[in-house]
C-alpha cells in the first residue's frame, strides 16, 4: 500500500489526526510521520492512507523513515491548532446554527458558516488572507464543537470542505503542499 502522496489523501489524514486530537483520542502515543514501511501489502492493520489512530498505533516506524519524507499529519495538524488559536471571535451563535443544522442533517451548514465566518475576518485581518483565515476558522469551530457535542464533530466533512476550496487548496499547493504549511 502507498503512503498519501496526493493532496486529498494527505488533508484526509491531517483531519484524521486534528480530530483524534481534538475528541482525545490519541492518548498514548507520540507524534509520528505517516510515511513508514508500514505500508508494505503484507503489513496486517494498516490502512491504505493509515489515518486511523488504530493504524497509527499498531506501526514502528522503520529506521530513516523520519529522514525519507517530510509530511507528518500529526504535526500539520498541530500547525492547524495554532493557527486556529488565532480565532478569537466568540462561537457559541455559529456553533448552535450548526448544532441545530447537523440535527437537520444538513452538514453542509459548517461549510457555510466557515465561509462566512472566514471572510468576516479577512476582511478585517487583510494581511491574514482569506485562505489562512478559512483554515483557522474550520479548525477553531471544530475544536469548538468538538467540546460541546463530540458526536456532531465526527459528522462534519472538513476534509470535502478543504479539498473543495479552491483558494485555499491553491494557497497550500503553491507553498509547496502541506509539508510546507506554516513551516
Amino acid at each position: 500500500m502507498k503512503s498519501p502522496r496526493t493532496f486529498e489523501e494527505q488533508t484526509e489524514c491531517i483531519v484524521e489526526a486534528l480530530l483524534s486530537d481534538l475528541l482525545g483520542e490519541d492518548e498514548g502515543f507520540a507524534p509520528r510521520s505517516l510515511e513508514t514501511d508500514c505500508f508494505a501489502e503484507s503489513q496486517a492493520g494498516c490502512t491504505p492512507f493509515p489515518c486511523s489512530l488504530s493504524a497509527i498505533l499498531a506501526r514502528e516506524p522503520s529506521a530513516g523513515a523520519e529522514a525519507s519524507s517530510s509530511f507528518d499529519s500529526v504535526i500539520i495538524a498541530s500547525r492547524l491548532r495554532r493557527l486556529g488559536d488565532q480565532y478569537n471571535e466568540d462561537l457559541e451563535q455559529p456553533a448552535q446554527h450548526i448544532i441545530a443544522a447537523v440535527a437537520k442533517g444538513k452538514v453542509e451548514k459548517f461549510g457555510v458558516m466557515v465561509d462566512s465566518l472566514s471572510k468576516s475576518w479577512s476582511s478585517l485581518n487583510p494581511e491574514l488572507g482569506y485562505e489562512r483565515a478559512f483554515l483557522a476558522v474550520s479548525v477553531k469551530l471544530l475544536a469548538y464543537l468538538s467540546r460541546k457535542v463530540p458526536a456532531v464533530a465526527r459528522q462534519i466533512q472538513l476534509v470535502e470542505l478543504i479539498n473543495g476550496n479552491r483558494e485555499v487548496r491553491g494557497y497550500i499547493e503553491t507553498r509547496g503542499g502541506w509539508e510546507n504549511f506554516e513551516n
